[in-house]
C-alpha cells in the first residue's frame, strides 16, 4: 500500500513516528533512497525533509 502511494506525482501527507512522537508532514516526493531506507519530501518552499521508511504510519 505504501508503494502505491509513493508512485503518485502529487502532494502527499505522511504520518510518521520520530523519537516516539507522531508527526505529520506534507510535500512532494523529492528522493527515495532504498539503501538508507529514507524518503525525502520537498514542501511548497522547496525545503527538503527526510523520513525513515520504517517510521511511516500512514500516507494519504
Amino acid at each position: 500500500m505504501i508503494l502505491k502511494a509513493l508512485k503518485k506525482d502529487q502532494s502527499l501527507t505522511i504520518s510518521y513516528y520520530e523519537n516516539g512522537m507522531l508527526q505529520t508532514y506534507k510535500g512532494r516526493i523529492y528522493n527515495l533512497n532504498w539503501i538508507e531506507q529514507t524518503l525525502s519530501l520537498a514542501d511548497d518552499h522547496q525545503e527538503i525533509f527526510s523520513i525513515r521508511l520504517s517510521g511511516i504510519k500512514e500516507i494519504y
